[in-house]
């Protein structure tokens, strides 16, 4: 069994599909039901104990300064490429805060804390099984929970699979020093950070399906979905 130590939460894109709302707002402060979606993610975890927490910004990143002083432990990390390069180069830059680490997106509202327990049993994504087609990435495992294969462009059954990961200290170490080689080595800058683990060096990770419910997490991708949602949770959550 493993404790998480710290969380990394990921914050330093556009939002392009929230647009005209993100013009002025980066998409993690967005309220659902009156509260910025990032505060949920944040609060999520102190909920759980991980105050420890390094925000990774870029996009409009001085609104997000008011953290530090109302979250304990938060701190700010710049990603000075976030304008030209994919989200491979957000962890890279938080690569130093690798360890017993819980890694997730800003721009979604935790709905159920518990997911975020300090305790795994093994490194691994959280996903919710499936049983009508989606075009998000969906992985397939074994009867030991095992991730076997993942589908990059969708499927009919198997785990969708969210932005919430967690790290143990020998897998981190590995990302850590992988993503140095794609970022300065290789140069590859236009993957995602999750490529290394679930594609490009699956062999050298055993990861594991961390099982979750739909409604655990809300990915907020669109306007539309946002009013509704502001329409269903309420104006002050």
């Amino acid at each position: 069994m493993t404790t998480i130590d710290n969380a990394i939460i990921m914050a330093a894109g556009f939002g392009t599909r929230m647009r005209p709302l993100t013009y002025q707002t980066p998409k993690p402060l967005v309220k659902v039901a009156g509260q910025p979606m990032i505060e949920s993610v944040i609060e999520g975890l102190h909920a759980n104990h991980i105050k420890d927490i390094s925000i990774v910004v870029g996009y409009l990143a001085n609104q997000f300064n008011y953290l530090v002083d109302k979250y304990p432990g938060v701190k700010l990390i710049n990603n000075p490429y976030y304008e030209k390069y994919n989200n491979i180069s957000s962890l890279y830059v938080a690569r130093h805060e690798l360890r017993n680490t819980v890694i997730l997106d800003g721009d979604q509202v935790i709905m159920n804390p518990r997911i975020l327990n300090r305790e795994f049993q093994g490194s691994g994504y959280a996903g919710v099984a499936i049983n009508t087609f989606t075009d998000e990435w969906i992985m397939h495992v074994d009867a030991e929970n095992n991730v076997v294969t993942c589908d990059r462009k969708g499927n009919d059954h198997g785990w969708r699979l969210y932005s919430l990961s967690k790290w143990n200290a020998k897998d981190s170490g590995q990302l850590k020093k992988l993503l140095e080689i794609e970022f300065e080595q290789l140069h590859h800058y236009d993957i995602y950070w999750d490529d290394i683990a679930m594609f490009d060096y699956a062999d050298q990770f055993e990861l594991k399906l961390l099982p979750i419910n739909s409604g655990d997490i809300i990915e907020v991708d669109s306007l539309a979905q946002l009013d509704r949602l502001n329409t269903e949770l309420g104006n002050n959550k």
